[in-house]
């Protein structure tokens, strides 16, 4: 190993015709000034992540990575249609953190404290399965290929769950296959999530749990709620219009609608026809 070796040219000062290596050397400079243990605070975990420079919109929140947050979240009222006090390349933006193992929220620091802003997707105490970088433009790619424009983040959500369940066991999901490179990448996702909770704060707790043992189970509770979801919406709106008779629809579109009786004129025709049974009776 590297480090037992003999130092021949970077022999130190002090002893050049000793043999020396890095461990030796090491252990030399921490027997002699010590070794200062610092421990760093938990806070260090916001400021390693990728920063993103954005603005904050009044109604939809940050913008980060194609995806929305913090529609629904106070603690982002101070900021919003606010241009943030910077200058320079990003002036006026905000400075915003996501973990790109965990892109269920984002995190902004706002009077020394930490905030985290949740996905505009993620429904309220309902839980969606942990999702990474990769998944977040794997959904925008779908999304573009089947031609969907969606006015809001809500329209991605039966999006990114079909792809999760696409990914799912074979006997929890009848009809869809799973590749092997595919359970491998949603392996390694959820290792990722995992790792992003350890790393977190304790102050932080996640929205939904990333090491469950049953995670297909998850995407299954996940898209079942979506779907309720999205009833009780369409229930909510105005009650449907029942169909009309059948031949009606057709009727409404001829050129030349057929002339209908009236009823009078029904009226006339069944008296005469009961005078003429009558008459012919009584002779």
């Amino acid at each position: 190993m590297w480090q037992n070796r003999r130092l021949d040219q970077h022999a130190p000062a002090w002893d050049p015709s000793s043999r020396h290596s890095p461990n030796t050397l090491f252990a030399a400079a921490a027997a002699r000034d010590g070794i200062c243990i610092e421990i760093p605070p938990p806070e260090l975990y916001y400021e390693l992540l990728p920063v993103h420079f954005v603005k904050v919109d009044a109604r939809r929140g940050v913008k980060v990575g194609g995806l929305w947050y913090g529609a629904r979240s106070t603690e982002l009222d101070p900021c919003r249609g606010v241009p943030a006090p910077r200058g320079g390349r990003h002036a006026g933006k905000w400075a915003v953190r996501r973990d790109p193992r965990d892109c269920r929220q984002v995190f902004i620091e706002l009077d020394g404290t930490w905030q985290a802003l949740p996905w505009n997707a993620l429904p309220e105490g309902d839980s969606v399965p942990a999702f990474g970088d990769a998944r977040v433009r794997e959904v925008l790619k779908e999304a573009a290929r089947v031609g969907l424009r969606p006015r809001t983040d809500a329209e991605l959500l039966p999006v990114l769950l079909d792809l999760l369940a696409a990914v799912t066991p074979v006997e929890s999901w009848p009809g869809r296959s799973e590749t092997r490179k595919k359970a491998t990448a949603r392996a390694r996702e959820l290792a990722r999530a995992r790792a992003s909770l350890k790393d977190r704060p304790a102050p932080q707790p996640p929205r939904a749990p990333v090491d469950s043992p049953a995670p297909d189970r998850d995407v299954a509770e996940a898209i079942t709620a979506d779907r309720a979801r999205r009833r009780q919406a369409a229930a909510r709106g105005a009650p449907p219009v029942p169909a009309p008779p059948l031949g009606d629809d057709v009727r409404s579109r001829l050129l030349y609608p057929a002339a209908q009786p009236s009823p009078d004129h029904d009226t006339e025709e069944t008296m005469r026809g009961c005078a003429q049974v009558e008459e012919g009776t009584t002779g």
